[in-house]
């Protein structure tokens, strides 16, 4: 059975330069590859961008008709790819297919200037986002031949060069969390266990007011990668899950987490860059410690920052979710620092959920 690390997030973006400057100048990505018509990749225009073990690549069509443009006009700048690092990526898509998912690409050799060779092969996961399974081949290899490097640090499995200046690392991609249309919880979880062999790892119902919704994570066979799916209870009045259903036109990425080992510094650095986060109330921490243990001295510092705290079996872990960025109101991003904690706690899904719903009432906005 194949096992899975993160290659790769590919996000589909009305400009790819744009959204490549928005990543290095708020959260101290660097560039390490471009691709365009230059390189050989004709109507689009791709950059690869690394901090530690995180590969995030901004495309953009050059055209107005292109699947790039397409997707953007559906469903706005968002996640459509989480490309999947496999020892065996013929066999992954097979066991894939074999359990119900749409074939987007069949197995492929991909050649490199260089000679070497990569397999690559595609499926559906849900709504409009696909997962393609890489095999590399060899050392240093891109995630598209038609990249060319322009930094250290480029290749799929090693860690990029420092972040800008002083900012405090950001070194991995946590947890992905994804709504999904009622409904199709049970049939997304099922497809990830049998399809990709990944494990459930924790479920919570969330009741905030009158409305609520399920959620349940999985996890690959090394917990390398994590999917938080969330689905909206329609017994209950629609709710901020339905609002991003709406804005997105059907399931998607909610959201990409990224592991930092120092969030009291992260949040304060990247907020001077222009990023805002969610309001946490004052009376969240007030009952904080009666709920996960004593914080110490770090209670005042996460109150001043607004960051959420939890605990599982293992420990405690810090949270934190930015406002959306995009017109729509969709697409954002969450810091985490984890203290021992394997999992997630019980509190912070429906700390993030009365979060969300504070700052869509503050705004107006979906």
């Amino acid at each position: 059975m194949s096992d899975f690390t993160v290659s790769h997030v590919e996000f589909h973006v009305g400009d790819a330069r744009q959204a490549a400057y928005y990543y290095r100048t708020a959260f101290g990505f660097e560039t390490l590859a471009e691709g365009g018509p230059e390189t050989g990749l004709a109507d689009r225009r791709s950059i690869l961008l690394g901090q530690g073990d995180i590969r995030l690549l901004m495309t953009s069509d050059l055209t107005s008709d292109g699947p790039v443009a397409r997707y953007v006009a559906r469903h706005g700048d968002g996640v459509a790819n989480v490309a999947l690092r496999t020892g065996d990526a013929e066999g992954a898509f097979r066991r894939a297919v074999e359990h119900g998912a749409e074939v987007v690409a069949e197995p492929a050799e991909v050649e490199y200037e260089d000679g070497s060779v990569a397999v690559s092969a595609a499926v559906r996961a849900f709504g409009d986002t696909v997962h393609t399974f890489v095999q590399y081949g060899a050392e240093g290899q891109l995630p598209h031949p038609r990249l060319q490097a322009t930094g250290p640090g480029a290749q799929p499995g090693a860690r990029s060069g420092q972040a800008a200046g002083d900012a405090p690392r950001l070194h991995s991609l946590d947890h992905f969390a994804v709504c999904l249309p009622a409904g199709e919880l049970a049939r997304t979880v099922a497809f990830y266990e049998k399809g990709l062999g990944f494990d459930e790892a924790f479920e919570e119902f969330i009741e905030v007011g009158d409305q609520a919704m399920e959620s349940k994570v999985v996890r690959s066979p090394s917990g390398a990668v994590t999917f938080t799916f969330l689905e909206p209870d329609v017994r209950r009045k629609p709710g901020q899950i339905d609002t991003f259903l709406d804005a997105h036109g059907g399931a998607g990425v909610q959201h990409l987490a990224f592991g930092t080992s120092d969030i009291a510094a992260a949040v304060p650095h990247i907020a001077s860059q222009g990023v805002e986060f969610l309001h946490t109330p004052a009376t969240y921490y007030d009952a904080v410690e009666d709920r996960v243990g004593s914080l110490g001295g770090d209670l005042e510092v996460l109150r001043d920052l607004c960051v959420l705290a939890d605990r599982d079996d293992w420990g405690l872990l810090y949270q934190i979710f930015t406002r959306s960025p995009h017109a729509r109101g969709t697409f954002f991003l969450e810091l985490i620092e984890r203290r021992g904690a394997q999992t997630f706690g019980s509190g912070n899904i429906k700390g993030l959920y009365e979060a969300v719903e504070r700052a869509q009432a503050l705004t107006g906005a979906p």
